[in-house]
């Protein structure tokens, strides 16, 4: 039975994974915010078969709680074996554009935040010489658009970071999976139009555990957002600067 800690448990993306943790019976640690959604996550969980150490309400911006908050959950779980980082936000991008204090609360929340908690989940891992970091980037970092690059900054600054924790612990033992999905139909994403890229977060929860079973580095999810991103690097930017993307 793994032991298995969810932070950002109540983001659609994460209740699908932790959904299909459960019914193979493993051992969980939900963080998130919101109290009654999570207490309702956990036994949505329990009646799947899974096994729910405990909850506890979680604000990520709050870095002085970060390393209590591990703390109580390897205590709850008896143990670490993995952890999903889910949370995050997507922001509003003219509000950003408008504000320094936006923009700067969007990479706080989107970026240090991760970087925060990976870093103490790393130094973690590292001494106990095993473990599965896997944590939810974003196709948005990329390339820099228009449309969202507050948002597609702070995830290229997450997959740059994840790249080098990487490097630094694969001697160790350690999975590092960076998780890039596309579109997903969540209620993050609920505001935006929906077209036929968008995928259901069941089917990126599915993607999510087989890339850490499978102890892989990165994932994009859906798989075809990897030949999706693949052509929008290779544009020159002298040309994708003039594209209203």
């Amino acid at each position: 039975m793994a032991k298995i800690l969810v932070i950002g448990a109540n983001s659609g993306i994460a209740e699908a994974v932790a959904r299909r943790f459960a019914g193979r019976g493993e051992s969980l640690y939900l963080l998130a915010r919101g109290r009654e959604r999570l207490e309702a996550l956990a036994a949505d969980l329990t009646v799947r078969g899974g096994r729910v150490a405990g909850t506890a309400v979680f604000d990520a911006d709050r870095f002085e709680d970060h390393a209590r908050a591990i703390d109580d959950a390897v205590l709850a779980l008896g143990g670490l074996d993995a952890v999903l980082i889910a949370h995050g936000t997507l922001g509003d991008q003219k509000a950003c554009e408008a504000s320094v204090p936006d923009t700067l609360a969007q990479l706080s929340t989107n970026f240090l935040s991760v970087v925060s908690l990976c870093t103490l989940l790393a130094n973690r891992f590292e001494a106990q010489g095993s473990g599965c970091m896997a944590v939810i980037s974003s196709v948005a970092g990329d390339r820099g658009r228009q449309s969202n690059y507050v948002y597609g900054t702070a995830k290229a600054g997450v997959s740059v970071f994840l790249q080098g924790l990487r490097n630094r612990l694969s001697r160790s033992g350690v999975q590092v999976l960076t998780i890039k999905p596309g579109f997903v139909d969540t209620p993050m994403t609920a505001a935006l139009r929906k077209g036929p890229l968008f995928a259901g977060a069941d089917r990126v929860a599915r993607g999510i555990v087989a890339a850490m079973d499978k102890k892989k580095d990165v994932v994009y999810l859906p798989f075809f957002w990897a030949f999706i991103m693949a052509a929008v690097r290779a544009v020159p930017e002298r040309v994708f600067k003039k594209l209203k993307l």
